[in-house]
């Protein structure tokens, strides 16, 4: 018979067990947050995973030995120039780069400042150099005569459709223009100061007020992209944030998001803006989608599919997993490098078929010979070890990851057509 006194003992130790296990949490918690805080500023940036049992075969470099110093022998350099026609291939070890064969060439001839009347030419040597004509503006003048029949009726002719009425850009300006904004990222005032070295004064709030109406030419094209796009059956979706300048508030900017669609099989792209990363932009943009959505583990992808009902199979990204393991070795480097190295069997598969250009069939047989097994030893791998790990320690954050999106990462195995990930460029 246990008395009362026990009992308050035993309730006791139960709290100072629970406090000790939650304190240990904490601690590996705060371990990883001080070890991501370390890796974003001193460390670097590559998720390359390397082995230290796979380094035994390869040459190291003595660092730890004493060299003695040596006098160094004096070396006479040679510096050799070989002229390259057009089209040729550069000589193997040669550090002049070749020009394009599809650049326009302008020949200038040098003649020798003496008489060659009477001479015979027996070749010829050419010097390439690659030259630029900066850009120019000019203006296009319409001249239309007006002409008068006898019956005193007046006619001229009509002017060509122009993309801003009234305005004065013409299409070439506009298009460099967007390019320069949206490709290269030059502001309106950078634009400004280019235009200003080419003899002409365009204010950058002019350049905005052209923006609009040179954007909404484009909606027909963008139109044909989206249709383009969407008629497939296979998309990579991502998010991306932006700042962007806010109206309401001067000289401040709100967090907006531009939404990738992506079409791996025809490698053609789609963005869509939006102030927010709430579900209203897939939904909207995705309606009467059906088929494979590949994604990162943001939840609004599995509200697509739950309460809006649509008729699509999420597939996991095979490359945001391995991240947190890669992150989790400074934590559990044993079970973090057994994970990493199955993820590096698995991206082997998908090399081997990317070397092997295999067509979709393919790769899927061959998946199902080699993937499906190491997914399967991945999965039995988290069933046995993720009880016995800290669940907010870095290596448990990773394996309930891994263990939430593990169907959804299967998924891959299904179809050749499909990416292992959204990015399909991690090196192992």
């Amino acid at each position: 018979m246990t008395g009362t006194g026990d009992t308050t003992l035993l309730e006791q130790n139960a709290a100072l067990i629970e406090e000790k296990k939650q304190l240990l949490e904490q601690v590996e918690s705060l371990k990883a947050e001080l070890s991501e805080l370390k890796r974003l500023i001193y460390g670097s940036k590559r998720e390359r995973f390397i082995p230290s049992d796979t380094n035994s075969k390869q040459l190291t470099l003595p660092l730890d030995e004493d060299i003695p110093a040596e006098t160094p022998a004096k070396v006479k350099q040679t510096i050799s120039y070989q002229r390259a026609t057009i089209g040729e291939k550069q000589p193997q070890g040669s550090s002049r780069q070749v020009l394009p064969a599809h650049l326009p060439r302008k020949e200038v001839v040098l003649e020798p400042e003496v008489d060659t009347t009477h001479m015979r030419k027996i070749g010829e040597e050419i010097t390439e150099e690659l030259d630029m004509t900066p850009a120019k503006l000019f203006v296009r003048r319409y001249i239309r005569p007006r002409y008068v029949s006898k019956e005193e009726e007046f006619y001229v002719a009509n002017l060509p459709a122009r993309p801003i009425d009234k305005g004065i850009p013409g299409p070439g300006l506009l298009a460099h223009i967007l390019v320069d904004k949206f490709c290269h990222h030059l502001p309106f005032y950078r634009q400004q100061k280019r235009f200003n070295q080419l003899g002409i004064k365009i204010a950058p709030s002019t350049l905005g007020n052209w923006l609009k109406p040179a954007c909404q030419l484009l909606n027909p094209l963008y139109q044909a992209l989206k249709f383009e796009v969407l008629h497939n059956n296979y998309l990579q979706v991502d998010e991306s944030p932006i700042k962007v300048l806010d109206d309401t508030k001067k000289g401040k900017t709100h967090r907006g998001y531009y939404w990738t669609y992506y079409s791996p099989e025809q490698e053609v792209v789609m963005f869509d803006y939006q102030k927010g990363r709430s579900r209203e932009g897939p939904v909207n943009m995705l309606q009467g989608y059906e088929g494979y959505i590949q994604t990162d583990g943001y939840k609004v992808y599995d509200q697509l599919l739950e309460e809006e009902g649509m008729n699509i199979i999420l597939v996991g990204c095979m490359a945001h997993v391995r991240r947190y393991f890669e992150k989790a070795l400074d934590n559990d480097e044993s079970r973090a490098r057994h994970a990493l190295l199955l993820f590096q069997q698995l991206y082997a598969v998908e090399r081997e078929a990317r070397d092997n250009k295999l067509d979709a069939l393919q790769r899927y047989k061959l998946r199902q010979e080699k993937s499906r097994p190491i997914m399967d030893l991945l999965g039995q791998w988290i069933v046995d070890e993720y009880p016995k790990v800290l669940p907010k320690s870095a290596i448990g954050k990773a394996m309930h990851y891994l263990a939430e999106r593990y169907n959804k990462l299967y998924v891959y195995l299904n179809d050749g057509r499909l990416e292992i990930d959204c990015a399909a460029t991690v090196t192992t």
